[in-house]
């Protein structure tokens, strides 16, 4: 069987590390100029999400396209982001088994692989900006005819009073440098004589499954972890269908393959799971406390209150676990303190139905 040096099999190993920084950096990078932003409004393309350069130059876009009618950027509605931390996973364990076994074929093919996925990637990017850029919205409060607002896949392109540019970020660079070290560590194998290739050592051999299982926790950790932020303002419920706004309120339950579904109450996450046949992977709250950060229900006690004030329907509200019990009272009053358990077997006998949904 066709090996390759040991010089090849290091260069493979660094290729598996850069792969694995693409986890750690954007991969693209989007910037709008005009006169009414001086500074700037970007955002920044990762394996599994986007973000705004600035905290808040993502939501500032968005208000923006509301205006010519694009629909808002919403990393949780976007497929690719949840499957390509696992296409890069895929492509690092591939290549750090090609340079443990020195195996020439397993390189070469993935260096197909590589290629094919990079491709695949770039044609998707250009299908996600042209559904953004042209499907717009027949009442958009600014109509433009004939205009259609799609960033350029590379370069830089006028769109109105706009300059849009659209450039590699520093994970592209990590990705190209690692196909580019597979492609030459396949040219120095074969460039070789097979009779200077020695066989990988026992020592080597024996240490492929532990190395293995050592980048398959690494890529775990490095993978997307649950819970997903909830996009406020441009999230709708899963099960009430009305947008998701009130931070002190909502909820996440996240699939054992990882899709979220978001909800603007602790009522409608608690319906959807009683309705759902699948067990879930995660279940978040809203902590009242703290607005805008997510507890375990696990980790949370659950207020019902009655009055306008509690926010939601049911009257329903979450706090941590942790919580003092005489703060709670001071605030809340003399109320009963659930335990998810309780909230499931409520909205098991129906006991959760929506009502208005007014803070």
């Amino acid at each position: 069987m066709s090996r390759l040096p040991v010089r090849s099999r290091v260069l493979t190993a660094l290729a598996a590390l850069l792969m694995l920084g693409t986890f750690f950096v954007p991969l693209w990078r989007i910037q709008l100029h005009a006169p009414q932003y001086p500074e700037g409004l970007g955002m920044l393309i990762r394996l599994n999400t986007i973000t705004g350069i600035k905290a808040p130059d993502l939501d500032n876009i968005n208000g923006l396209n509301h205006y010519i009618g694009m629909k808002a950027i919403d990393p949780t509605a976007i497929p690719v982001l949840k499957v390509m931390p696992w296409v890069a996973g895929g492509l690092a364990i591939v290549a750090l088994l090609a340079a443990a076994t020195g195996l020439r074929a397993l390189l070469a093919g993935w260096l197909v692989s590589f290629a094919v996925a990079g491709a695949a990637g770039m044609i998707e990017f250009y299908r996600w900006s042209y559904d953004y850029g042209h499907n717009l919205a027949p009442d958009a409060i600014i109509k433009v005819p004939g205009m259609t607002y799609q960033p350029p896949l590379i370069g830089s392109k006028a769109l109105l009073n706009f300059v849009a540019d659209s450039w590699p970020a520093s994970g592209s660079w990590l990705a190209g440098a690692a196909f580019a070290l597979g492609a030459l560590a396949l040219l120095l194998g074969r460039r070789s004589s097979p009779k200077t290739i020695a066989a990988p050592p026992t020592n080597m051999r024996g240490a492929v499954p532990m190395v293995a299982a050592m980048l398959v926790t690494a890529l775990l950790g490095c993978s997307t972890s649950d819970p997903s932020p909830i996009a406020y303002g441009r999230a709708d419920c899963d099960v009430c269908r009305m947008r998701i706004t009130d931070q002190r309120f909502g909820g996440e339950f996240v699939s054992q393959t990882g899709k979220v579904q978001q909800f603007d109450s602790i009522e409608c996450l608690a319906n959807y799971t009683a309705a759902s046949s699948s067990a879930p992977r995660s279940l978040w709250v809203s902590d009242f406390e703290h607005p805008g950060t997510l507890l375990p229900v696990s980790g949370a006690r659950f207020i019902r209150r009655a009055g306008p004030s509690a926010g939601m329907g049911a009257n329903l509200l979450a706090v941590s676990a942790t919580a003092d019990s005489g703060e709670l009272r001071t605030k809340f009053g003399e109320v009963a303190v659930m335990s998810w358990a309780d909230i499931r077997a409520l909205a098991a006998r129906g006991a959760l139905r929506e009502r208005s949904h007014d803070a």
